[in-house]
C-alpha cells in the first residue's frame, strides 16, 4: 500500500510538471509524509498528501484537499497566503480502514527569490467510517515549485 501511494503522488507530480503552478515536498506533523500541490487558478489549489499517521496505529494515510486562498499579501521577498479548504482522507491499517473529511486552515509563504514555499496548517475533521468521531491534524512543511 505504501508503494502505491508514493507512485500515485509521483504520477500526479510528473503529469503537472509542465506548469509553474506545481510544487512537491514534505509535511511534518499529523500526518508526516510527502505533499504535492497544484494551483487550479489564481486563488484555488488541489493538494495531495501521502504519509504515515503516527496517531492512528502507524497507518498509511492519504488526503486530497481543495484549498481556496482568500487573502494574500506581498511581504519581501515573497508573498503570504491564507487559505481554507475541504477534502477526504483515508487511513489504512492492518485491521481495516478509516474514512473521513478534513477542513484545513493555514498560512503559506512563497519565496520570490527561490522556488520554495513553507506552510503551517491545522485541520479539524470528522471520521465517518467505520464510526463517527471528531479528529484533528495539522503540520508544517516545505515544498519545491517546479
Amino acid at each position: 500500500m505504501k508503494r502505491t501511494g508514493i507512485i500515485v503522488l509521483l504520477a500526479l507530480v510528473v503529469a503537472a510538471a509542465g506548469t509553474a503552478q506545481t510544487s512537491a515536498g514534505v509535511i511534518l506533523g499529523e500526518p508526516t509524509g510527502l505533499t504535492g500541490k497544484h494551483w487550479l487558478g489564481d486563488q484555488a489549489a488541489a493538494e495531495i498528501v501521502v504519509a504515515w499517521s503516527f496517531v492512528s496505529d502507524m497507518a498509511f494515510y492519504v488526503h486530497l484537499d481543495y484549498k481556496q486562498h482568500f487573502y494574500q499579501e506581498r511581504i519581501d521577498p515573497g508573498t503570504i497566503f491564507v487559505y481554507a479548504g475541504i477534502g477526504p482522507r483515508i487511513y489504512i491499517r492492518g485491521d481495516g480502514i478509516t474514512v473521513g473529511a478534513r477542513i484545513p486552515v493555514g498560512i503559506e509563504y512563497r519565496f520570490e527569490t527561490a522556488p520554495l514555499e513553507v506552510f503551517l496548517e491545522v485541520a479539524p475533521g470528522l471520521n465517518v467510517f467505520p464510526e463517527t468521531r471528531p479528529s484533528f491534524g495539522g503540520g508544517i512543511g516545505v515544498r519545491y515549485r517546479f
